[in-house]
């Protein structure tokens, strides 16, 4: 990616903020050489680790990599045959454990956290690396004795000695014809021996050899000649320990050597997951988002829309957001206003913010803020012609531009501030329309910063070019840093200079001086002011109205799901009673089959008894069936002017009923069954005044010929005789509008019952057919379920 841009858009102020967050050297480093990418799969991936580690840092705020340092110069040494130091080793070990524990913890969140996960998948901790150094150092950083087994033997020697030299000493200066000559009676050391302090007037008095004497020369320290020996068996034991140390340390640099490049792999791993970690930091510090990376579709280019942008380097409580788009209606966008009225922030905000997501850094926005990736950002911002190039201020800016047009494309991202400025006005302004009609040929998206009145009505003409404008407070004098699309600025000097107190005259004169052309362009400025504000005004009472609306339409659904499960809990009552009144009726009619079966009857009372056991059957399988969907059906009169007599429809049984009383509750008779049901539970509908509607097949309706009842006997009877009569009843059955009927062939050899099933399948009367329940005569029994009427 072309970085023209870095300098004028202070980007390298962002990446010194960034590294502030950072934990060790090596990410740090990373951080101030930040630098964009321009491809677009990179710039995602680089979000989605900054979007993981912020995540994952609110899950686990006290994660870190504190232990952790860059310790590449240690491997350096170690492959051209330096020796790393025992202190230095401490440094290593602690880096290799620091990313043994942060793979460990990662790796258990992989889920949630894949990109991170995957990076940290190549951490090698070089656990050999680490055992060895356990293993040779103490907890303290010391040469452990059991480093080696000569180290080993060399130290118990040394104690031994050491601990002799001291004995020896110990007597001397305890000893009475000694003590009087110490000058104190103490044992220390100069130059790795052990020796006494010693009155210089004594010198001759002990024995022995002077290694060095006070500042003052009033005492010396003397090795007696009694532990001379013994000191020197000291002084080669100490050598010796030294020398082993060093071979020790030789063979643990080595084998750091062997490890080096995995080390180092690790340390730069650790340093990528510490900068995704002190981006994550950063975006919490800015309260930003991770902005749409928009790549485009077939219907859309990718485009920019920033909502309640801010500058990520201004005071958070001071600065004023944007929002603007880019790139989607119109490619250049030309911004007017005052000077210090915020054109050159809005431009540095809007190219900052691109870098920042270019470089996977979160942007300080509003969620759903969206961004394409640019190829190159180039700007021409502020004084930034070279002094040693004596060029002016004009000559400066336009060198920049004729570089920025050589090298800029349709991915680019142009901004341009001040246009045109530093040179004659006319010819200012003739070039720098001149140079938006090229980018605006070119396709090349571009923001630009002008006080030119050419430019803004070049932009209020052409399609793909738009003006935006800084709002200006002419009452305080002061700029309002609001960016307004849609809408070009003025410059305000006449009313500045009015509102400081300039003679009105001097004022008018100015005017006329402006030109007619001018003065109407201004006049013109005005009134689409106001008609925005305007409209504006008008669009906020509409989302007003709209959210009033909305909270109604709210309020409606709430009302009509109570009121829904009003009629639901209604309809489950309404069951549960006709329920408990059919185990009733059930238990009922199963006494009166018995009594009738067991009791010789006339004709006349079979009659009955038999008209009685199907209007009973009827009514147990009409209630034994779920009820369907209850149907609309408009009341022919209001609930009101019920009367008894009238007809009425039940929809959460769907039956019609004759109402017998009124009261509290109506009392509806339903087939054989008497039923208390509250007025809004029915609907008027006289059977007088239209016949009912077609029932579904659960539906009992008026019989069109006399009920053959819901059972018929077969058993015992030959083929052609069961066939023949099983045909007339289905008939009648089928005419009479029962739903479900009993055929009774018994079980015998199975004959019957394959005959009338055979019979049964063919018909077209008949929609299905099972075998009756154990406890109503299993397989001697076939329930069909008939065809419903058309």
């Amino acid at each position: 990616m072309q970085l023209d841009s870095i300098r004028p858009l202070e980007f390298s102020q962002v990446r010194a903020r960034l590294a502030e967050h950072t934990a060790f050297r090596a990410s740090e480093q990373l951080a101030l050489e930040l630098e964009p990418s321009a491809d677009a799969e990179t710039v995602k991936t680089l979000q989605q680790e900054t979007t993981e580690a912020r995540a994952l840092l609110d899950q686990q705020p006290q994660l870190s990599i504190a232990g952790a340092r860059d310790v590449r110069p240690l491997t350096r040494a170690a492959r051209v045959g330096g020796m790393i130091q025992a202190n230095e080793f401490h440094e290593l070990r602690a880096t290799l454990l620091a990313a043994r524990q942060l793979k460990k913890t990662i790796g258990r969140l992989s889920e949630h956290f894949p990109r991170l996960a995957f990076i940290a998948a190549g951490l090698n901790d070089a656990p050999r690396v680490v055992d060895e150094i356990g293993r040779v150092f103490t907890d303290q950083g010391e040469i452990a004795d059991g480093a080696s087994p000569e180290l080993a033997l060399i130290r118990r020697d040394l104690r031994i000695a050491q601990q002799r030299v001291m004995d020896r000493l110990n007597h001397i200066i305890t000893s009475s014809q000694f003590a009087k000559y110490l000058q104190e009676p103490i044992i220390t050391e100069r130059e790795g021996r052990y020796v006494v302090p010693v009155r210089a007037e004594a010198r001759g008095r002990i024995n022995g050899i002077v290694h060095d004497a006070s500042a003052s020369g009033a005492t010396l320290f003397v090795e007696p000649l009694a532990v001379v020996e013994l000191g020197n068996r000291v002084r080669e034991l100490l050598i010796r320990e030294q020398r082993e140390i060093e071979r020790i340390l030789r063979e643990l640099t080595d084998l750091v050597a062997q490890h080096a490049d995995a080390i180092d792999y690790t340390v730069e791993t650790l340093a990528q997951l510490d900068l995704a970690f002190a981006k994550a930091k950063y975006s919490a510090a800015l309260h930003a988002v991770a902005p749409i990376i928009d790549t485009g579709s077939r219907e859309q280019s990718p485009y920019l829309e920033l909502e309640q942008a801010r500058h990520p380097l201004l005071d958070p409580d001071k600065v004023v957001p944007i929002s603007l788009e880019l790139q989607r209606a119109f490619s250049i966008l030309i911004i007017t206003g005052p000077n210090t009225g915020g054109k050159t922030v809005s431009l540095k905000t809007v190219g900052l913010l691109a870098l920042m997501a270019q470089s996977g850094l979160h942007i300080p926005a509003q969620e759903g803020s969206r961004l394409p990736v640019y190829d190159g950002i180039f700007a021409d911002i502020g004084d930034e012609q070279s002094i040693a190039q004596s060029l002016s201020t004009f000559s400066g800016h336009l060198k920049n531009i004729i570089g920025i047009l050589r090298a800029a494309d349709a991915k680019s991202l142009v901004l341009l501030d001040e246009l045109g400025a530093g040179t004659d006005p006319v010819e200012g302004a003739a070039l720098a329309r001149a140079i938006v009609e090229n980018l605006l040929a070119r396709k090349i998206p571009a923001m630009i910063a002008t006080h030119y009145a050419e430019l803004k009505a070049f932009a209020h003409t052409t399609p793909g070019v738009e003006n935006a404008s800084m709002e200006f407070d002419v009452e305080t004098l002061a700029p309002t840093y609001l960016l307004t699309i849609g809408l070009p600025g003025r410059s305000n000097a006449f009313a500045i200079a009015t509102r400081l107190g300039l003679d009105r005259a001097l004022v008018e004169r100015a005017r006329e001086n402006v030109g007619k052309r001018n003065e109407e362009l201004e006049t013109l400025l005005a009134q689409l002011k106001k008609a925005r504000e305007e409209a504006l005004r008008e669009q906020s009472r509409a989302a007003a109205a709209r959210e009033t609306a909305e909270k109604a339409s709210k309020q409606m659904r709430r009302e009509l799901a109570d009121t829904q499960r009003q009629r639901s809990e209604i309809l489950r009552h309404t069951r549960e009673q006709a329920r408990a009144e059919l185990d009733a009726t059930r238990a009922e009619l199963n006494r009166l089959k018995r009594e009738w079966r067991e009791i010789p009857a006339t004709r006349e009372t079979a009659k009955r008894a038999e008209q009685d056991l199907q209007a009973l059957e009827e009514a147990s399988v009409a209630l034994s069936v779920p009820p369907p969907a209850p149907r609309r059906v408009e009341p022919a009169a209001p609930v009101e002017r019920i009367r008894v007599g009238d007809q009425v429809y039940v929809p959460s049984l769907n039956q019609y009923g004759e109402v017998l009383a009124i009261g509290s509750d109506l009392v509806v008779q339903i087939g054989a069954f008497r039923m208390n049901l509250d007025p809004e539970q029915v609907q008027v509908q006289p059977r007088a005044a239209a016949a009912p509607e077609p029932r579904s097949q659960t539906s009992v309706v008026l019989p069109d010929v006399d009920s053959p009842g819901i059972e018929v006997h077969l058993r015992g009877m030959r083929a052609e005789e069961a066939l023949d009569k099983l045909e007339k009843y289905l008939d009648r059955a089928y005419l009479a509008g029962l739903p479900y009927v009993r055929i009774v062939h018994g079980k015998g050899t199975g004959t019957l019952r394959k005959l009338a099933r055979d019979f049964l399948h063919d018909s077209p009367l008949v929609a299905s057919i099972q075998t009756a329940e154990s406890s109503e005569g299993g397989e001697g029994v076939t329930v069909v379920k008939l065809a419903t009427r058309s």
